[in-house]
């Protein structure tokens, strides 16, 4: 059978009959088109030549005048009686023989010009009158051998050039001989039409100009593509893809992929936006011929899913939702059943190409429902078991996710039974198992499906009931991971998590640090000017310059890496957090733990300062350095976008926390008695000033009934409103780490205070003196030797401060993980030298290396070591 002989609807063609036509198309030369139901019995010969004249091998006329080339077509195809014989001059100036049954139609004949690739909404023109569709051949009266004119039909169209260029491309593939010297050009022809659908190039920016066309330039190409579709070039592609010599597949295959490309230069940004349509289009027609398995099918699918999941991309301004939905939707399940059977076999591996379609098609779909249901959340009774209607495609994307899960939820029974066959001590380290790391695609499957769960409540609930299931193996993966943060919807579930997984899990939201200190932001400080400098160096870099990391150096020091600059955050924070710079307050009790201090408008540079602290707190945080500084509730939920509560102000400010706790405790007569309003009076720098917390505040006073609205107010002002700008200058400076500052939010929301503590103050507990030593190591000594036994015993004869300054020499590391020792990144060692005992002992900070002379005695020992916890010889390094 033929093509379809209409345009494709928006549904797509009909091409149930292609593979047919691919096969007969093996029996007959390409100029002799196989008989159909609904189209005219016809033989077609293509000449070029102005003239259309014929060779000598050629019909000359007449029912029998099959040309000498075409001789077993006519074999094939015994031509009914009473055939007529016309020719056809077509619009790109080839001449076509007909061979036509007198009963024929003009639309018939049309529509078989049609179906050769010469385009849609033709007319025939026969001695300077256009015939009427319905007037069959024999009633024309056509002289022998006479020749009839092919011309597009007369449109109201802005894009002629359009129409011209896109019949040219399907009259070229449909030509038959992919082996002339037009086959050769079809991707040019491609790339030139693709060219002419961006407005933005050079060319048509003028003819824009000229035409006074202002309109949109997305609509534009737009316009273009459908053209494209309507004159039946992706069909005539496509039927040339299924051709039988590999070179005229090759040809129609670089057409098509011109489509594919994301080089700008090849397909330009705002044409792709617009694609989807034509991609679709081929992805339909492939998938029916070619078949689901076929190269270019998944090429066109993969990039259809790629650009559908665009913000601005453009399936069709007049199509539904649920339209869109249905025609994705098949893609979508092939992408699910290929996900499907890469979980299923042995080692549970799925192509990232897969995982990406999987992605992008579930994007789609999640996005269409929105504007289908926009509140998300799909009512049970549409997809429940006892309602089910395979029909439709709420039922289908029901039924794929619930696949997905089961599957999901088969591999983390498998990963689990893997992590108990682990020992204990080798469970610990699961991030360094290579095991681990290949599995980490059933997180992003799992990502995937709780993207889908905000559409259906029961995948939200058995998603959940899942993870609950398997924690381990979800722990493990997330501690596993990399940079990625797509992941953050694990907030939802961080009670789920152990701390090291809730750590990993905000530490992917930073920038990947680079290793090549050509790419380091470079600091050299001066020790005495430590605080001023950092400042202007940190504060005059871009955020981008930031996240590849720091690279420091003291001034006229010789030591550089990564234990100067810890040594560098410790006392930079030191600086910062002291009362003296009037930015921070440290909580009554417990000095360790600060909150912003609202008095710091005394600095003109507060406000940037605020944003140079968040940004030291930030890197230390990316540069995993324990500062030794933690921060207030207050100060940490406002950072997670979350609301202060009276609880919440306990340690920051235990005199209003009090007061207000007495408030709630009073009868209605001692509140009276108190004549509170909706106000409250702040001294700032010796005046006084009555802020309202409500509008009208002053008049309106406080009563039983309205205490804990007063309550929370008030709170409210005292530690947001008041301190607006130093908090979202701090936030500002914070989110500047982050790789998208907008996470700012989300990397709070995965933890609690006590794992930021955890993160960023380190240990504060006394030193396990056998946690250090078994994490010790020795070179040149041997751990029993003497100088060994000297050397621990003098460690603990140390108050805990000295040993915290002797910690601090040797690794620049003032304050330990939670973990204590095993959390450092390497074991710390002592190296043998054989400098006399005159000389203090010396440190490489970076590889946690302590040189230790043979010191004569444990006395000697003790007072060589007495001298480097000094605080001004721990904090410094040798000079040059």
């Amino acid at each position: 059978k033929t093509l379809p002989d209409s345009p494709p609807p928006s549904d797509g063609p009909d091409l149930s009959m292609y593979r047919r036509h691919a096969k007969r198309r093996r029996e007959a030369p390409d100029h002799a088109l196989p008989a159909s139901s609904k189209a005219p019995v016809m033989t077609t010969t293509t000449h070029d030549g102005p003239g259309g004249a014929f060779s000598s091998s050629s019909s000359s006329g007449g029912a029998a005048g099959a040309s000498s080339s075409s001789s077993s077509a006519a074999a094939f195809y015994a031509p009914p009686p009473r055939r007529l014989h016309f020719f056809v001059r077509a619009t790109d100036s080839k001449t076509i023989a007909i061979h036509a049954a007198a009963d024929d139609t003009v639309a018939a004949v049309l529509a078989h010009l049609a179906d050769c690739g010469y385009g849609r909404d033709l007319r025939l023109l026969y001695a300077g009158r256009q015939l009427q569709p319905e007037a069959t051949v024999a009633s024309l009266g056509l002289a022998p051998d006479s020749t009839l004119q092919l011309a597009a039909r007369l449109r109201s169209t802005p894009h002629p050039k359009a129409w011209q260029l896109a019949s040219h491309i399907a009259a070229t593939a449909a030509s038959g001989d992919a082996g002339t010297d037009s086959a050769h050009t079809l991707d040019d022809l491609v790339k030139e039409y693709i060219a002419c659908c961006d407005p933005g190039s050079q060319h048509n920016r003028n003819d824009r100009r000229a035409k006074g066309d202002t309109g949109s330039t997305d609509r534009h190409a737009e316009d273009y593509l459908d053209i494209f579709l309507q004159s039946g070039a992706a069909i005539a592609l496509v039927r040339l893809y299924l051709s039988d010599f590999s070179f005229s597949r090759s040809y129609a295959e670089r057409a098509i992929r011109c489509f594919l490309s994301t080089d700008p230069a090849t397909l330009p940004p705002n044409v792709m936006l617009v694609t989807a349509p034509v991609l679709l289009e081929f992805c339909r027609l492939l998938a029916l011929t070619a078949g689901n398995k076929d190269s270019l099918y998944k090429s066109c699918r993969y990039t259809l899913a790629s650009v559908l999941c665009l913000p601005l991309s453009v399936l069709g301004a007049s199509k539904s939702p649920t339209k869109v939905i249905e025609q994705v939707l098949p893609f979508a399940r092939e992408i699910v059943e290929l996900v499907l059977n890469g979980l299923g076999s042995e080692t549970m591996l799925v192509p990232r190409t897969d995982l990406e379609e999987l992605s992008n098609f579930f994007k789609v779909l999640r996005q269409q429902v929105l504007l289908w249901m926009p509140d998300g959340s799909m009512p049970k009774n549409m997809y429940s078991r006892e309602c089910k209607r395979t029909d439709t495609w709420v039922w289908e994307l029901h039924e794929m996710s619930m696949n997905l899960l089961k599957r999901v939820d088969e591999c983390l029974k498998r990963l689990e039974m893997d992590l108990s066959s682990l020992s204990s001590d080798t469970r610990g380290v699961i991030e360094n198992q290579p095991i681990w790391v290949t599995r980490l695609h059933i997180l992003a499957i799992l990502t995937e499906l709780d993207f889908i769960s905000g559409i259906f409540e029961d995948v939200a609930h058995n998603l959940r009931f899942v993870l609950l299931a398997h924690k381990a193996p979800l722990n493990a993966l997330v501690r596993c991971s990399k940079r990625n943060e797509h992941l953050h919807w694990l907030k939802k579930h961080k009670d789920l998590l152990c701390f090291e997984a809730r750590r990993n899990l905000v530490l992917m939201l930073f920038s990947e640090g680079k290793d090549d200190y050509g790419e380091l932001h470079e600091m050299l400080i001066d020790r005495s000017r430590l605080l001023d400098e950092s400042f202007e160096y940190i504060t005059q870099a871009k955020p981008s310059e930031l996240h590849s990391g720091l690279f420091m150096e003291f001034k006229n020091e010789e030591a550089t890496g990564p234990g100067v600059l810890r040594e560098w955050f410790c006392m930079v924070s030191q600086a910062l957090f002291s009362p003296q710079q009037v930015l921070f307050l440290p909580c009554p009790n417990d000095q360790r733990r600060f909150y912003l201090n609202g008095t710091s408008v005394v600095d003109p540079l507060h406000l940037k300062y605020f944003v140079f602290s968040g940004r030291v707190i930030g890197l230390a945080l990316m540069h995993k350095v324990q500062v030794g500084i933690v921060l207030d509730r207050t100060l940490f939920l406002y950072l997670a976008g979350r609301s202060i509560t009276l609880e919440d102000i306990s340690a920051a400010d235990p005199f209003t926390y009090a007061s207000c706790k007495r408030i709630l405790e009073m009868g209605a007569a001692e509140i009276d008695d108190l004549t509170l309003t909706f106000s409250r009076d702040v001294h700032t720098l010796g005046s006084r000033k009555t802020i309202e917390l409500c509008k009208g505040g002053q008049d309106i006073s406080v009563n039983i009934s309205n205490r804990e609205h007063y309550i929370d107010l008030l709170i409210k002002n005292i530690f947001v409103d008041s301190i607006s700008d130093q908090l979202a200058n701090f936030a500002k400076g914070f989110g500047d780490i982050l790789a998208n500052p907008k996470l700012r939010e989300v990397f709070f929301g995965c933890l609690d205070l006590e794992d930021f503590d955890r993160m960023l103050g380190g240990s504060n507990n006394t030193i396990n003196l056998k946690d250090w030593r078994s994490h010790t190591q020795y070179n040149g000594y041997k751990e029993k030797d003497r100088h060994v036994n000297w050397f621990w015993k003098a460690v603990e004869s140390m108050t805990v401060e000295q040993q915290r300054q002797l910690l601090f020499f040797w690794t620049s590391v003032k304050y330990l993980p939670s973990e204590g020792f095993g959390g450092l990144s390497s074991k710390l060692y002592i190296y043998k030298t054989t400098e006399s005992a005159d000389h203090l002992p010396s440190s490489h900070t970076c590889f946690y290396r302590l040189c230790l002379p043979t010191y004569p005695s444990l006395k000697v020992m003790q007072s060589q070591l007495q001298k480097i916890t000094q605080e001004h010889v721990s904090c410094s390094f040798g000079t040059w």
